[in-house]
């Protein structure tokens, strides 16, 4: 990026820094002391569904992922929380880890992250799917490649094999699926992860980072659907620090577990790979244990 580029990109975070809205979204006992943007971070990412056809039911954690960015910014590892899995809630007992959404919003669901983990945060954000699904309409659609053919349980559209362009709601929705798919809640997953990517993909296309004006129009739209928790730091700073990233940096990894029911209640439960990934996260060494364990990469 030119010095120019480089400059408008300061100037625009900055200028729409207050149109984000900014709250402490982690738990103190999740949160990262000492924070800053040149060493590895973590962050929640937190995708969130307030259903219109049921407004009582709540604002759900549909999407958790967990962000690892090694010291050198050049990647991104994109870790994957199964919604469904069995973990100790802080106050609340054994339950599904959305469920601390449910009980505590971020706060609890970051705390119980980090009881399971051990890995504190340097920030978190919440994104409603309605975001998006403006992000990808703004971009002109998205190309998802289906791997399964798929019926919405949503909406009843059908998904057929291949590479598709897909508008915002198509491509939320396919994102959103995982009934009668081979692997169910894991391969919702790695579409979400899809997804996200081919955001990415799409955002660089488009040289929305480098046009003002566009980037404009991007951060604008993000920006009316995301609440983060930088945890201190500019969110200029942390969107500058990792602007050089693009689409193929982005690394997808599955939380090594399978499903089984306990007690009449399907889960998700950890496979013994698990606690070693997440000590990796917490020696920063996820780039080496995704080399050692293929097995638990996602293909994008």
């Amino acid at each position: 990026m030119s010095v120019a580029g480089s400059v408008g990109l300061r100037v625009l975070v900055s200028r729409y820094e207050r149109s984000v809205a900014q709250e402490r979204l982690l738990d103190d006992a999740a949160r990262q002391r000492a924070t800053a943007t040149d060493g590895p971070l973590n962050y929640l990412l937190v995708g969130t569904d307030l259903r219109a056809n049921d407004p009582e039911d709540g604002e759900r954690a549909d999407t958790i992922v967990i962000a690892h960015i090694p010291a050198g910014h050049d990647k991104a590892y994109l870790i994957s929380i199964p919604r469904d899995l069995r973990v100790e809630i802080p106050g609340r007992g054994t339950d599904k880890i959305n469920a601390a959404f449910a009980y505590g919003r971020t706060q609890l669901l970051s705390a119980t992250l980090t009881g399971l983990t051990g890995v504190s945060f340097d920030g978190a954000a919440i994104v409603d799917f309605s975001g998006f699904q403006r992000v990808v309409d703004l971009l002109g659609g998205v190309t998802m490649c289906v791997d399964t053919p798929t019926r919405s349980i949503h909406t009843g559209h059908v998904f057929d094999l291949g590479c598709h362009q897909m508008s915002g709601a198509l491509a939320l929705d396919y994102a959103r699926q995982r009934y009668d798919l081979p692997g169910g809640d894991f391969d919702r997953q790695r579409h979400q992860q899809q997804l996200l990517k081919a955001i990415v993909v799409k955002v660089g296309e488009n040289g929305m980072v480098t046009n003002p004006i566009k980037l404009d129009q991007l951060i604008r739209t993000v920006g009316s659907s995301l609440t983060v928790d930088t945890n201190g730091v500019p969110l200029q700073d942390l969107i500058f620090a990792m602007h050089g990233m693009r689409a193929d940096d982005l690394v997808g990894l599955q939380v090594p577990a399978h499903l089984e029911t306990v007690g009449g209640t399907s889960y998700a439960l950890l496979d013994d790979p698990a606690p070693d990934l997440f000590a990796a996260l917490k020696r920063a060494e996820v780039p080496q244990w995704a080399n050692a364990n293929p097995k638990w990469i996602n293909k994008l």
